[in-house]
């Protein structure tokens, strides 16, 4: 199996990315990895005695974070993501990783990929930490606005992720509401229920915004504005409660003292709510595996995104998906 990264994209690139894909070519003799970008930024960060399932693939350019996505995925034909995707509809890679621009990544699938027989439009699935384990969420960005029947086909991929790749058995699928009543909502997704409700999936109805930390569905359907919405608000709380932890228990000696007997659970939980154990996810609805890093992903991020990529193709999830729709 071989496995395309983007060396260059994300806040840590070349660096993380390239400790992240040492980590998986020692754990993982069986894969082929891939590493694009620029070899003479990358080659610093290499060890002399490279692993003999990594190669370097040159790519002269790099999409930068605040560039236009599309334009500069039409102009920068050899950027690193754009011969990583490349490669995958050529058939050099089975799948692709990535931390770099999201909208690039997803120009650069969709012009080069193409779509799934009977997907509309793609979603970007993310795995957000709660209280139950991780649990999907799509879409979180690709589409800002979805009709009814593109929203019954997020919870149609969802589903099949959740259960071949986070390995949930009979995954309730929920939709993103303000209420968990049937008929909250408006006109969007008072018709998506109705057309979830009857799709082939577990459909456990409604979702409010607090019920998805506790887990209570797994995988959670809403539109890529509110989506986006609650993933930042849920990463930016997260990161604010933490801090005030921190602040508050070393606050004064006798509070330190006590910090001492709470620290190993406050790992755990820190653990637990690390988006780094889950790696990455994938752009669903493409015609080929391109998994979605955060952009402030270090190597251990990197290293359980190869692991995801790495199932995905084992489980062959674009047929599990294209079987899953409606004939």
């Amino acid at each position: 199996m071989r496995i395309a990264v983007d060396a260059m994209g994300g806040d840590y690139a070349p660096e993380e990315i390239v400790k992240g894909v040492l980590r998986a070519a020692e754990a993982n003799p069986e894969l082929h990895l891939l590493l694009v970008g620029q070899k003479v930024r990358i080659q610093p960060f290499l060890p002399d005695s490279c692993p003999a399932n990594l190669s370097l693939v040159e790519a002269s350019e790099v999409v930068e974070m605040d560039e236009h996505p599309a334009n500069a995925v039409r102009k920068k034909k050899d950027s690193s993501i754009v011969v990583a995707t490349r490669m995958v509809k050529q058939g050099e890679a089975d799948a692709l990783v990535s931390a770099g621009s999201t909208g690039a990544q997803m120009a650069a699938s969709l012009l080069g990929l193409g779509r799934i027989k009977g997907i509309e439009r793609p979603a970007i699935a993310t795995v957000l930490p709660t209280a139950q384990g991780g649990k999907l969420i799509l879409d979180v960005g690709a589409n800002l606005d979805a009709s009814p029947e593109q929203l019954c086909q997020y919870g149609l991929m969802g589903s099949v992720y959740a259960e071949k790749i986070l390995g949930i058995s009979n995954p309730r699928v929920g939709l993103l509401n303000i209420g968990g009543e049937e008929g909250k909502g408006n006109d969007l997704v008072q018709k998506a229920y109705e057309l979830l409700k009857n799709a082939p999936i577990n459909f456990t109805g409604n979702v409010e915004g607090r019920d998805v930390p506790y887990g209570r569905a797994d995988v959670v359907v809403c539109d890529g504005f509110v989506g986006n919405v609650l993933l930042k608000t849920a990463e930016g709380l997260a990161g604010v409660l933490f801090e005030q932890i921190k602040e508050k228990i070393t606050s004064t000696m006798l509070r330190k003292l006590g910090a001492l007997a709470v620290k190993p659970g406050l790992k755990e939980i820190a653990q637990m709510m690390d988006y780094a154990e889950y790696g990455g996810a994938p752009l669903l609805g493409v015609n080929g595996i391109s998994i979605i890093c955060h952009g402030s992903s270090k190597n251990k991020a990197i290293y359980n995104a190869i692991r995801v990529a790495q199932e995905c193709v084992k489980i062959r999830l674009l047929e599990q998906i294209q079987n899953n729709l409606p004939k």
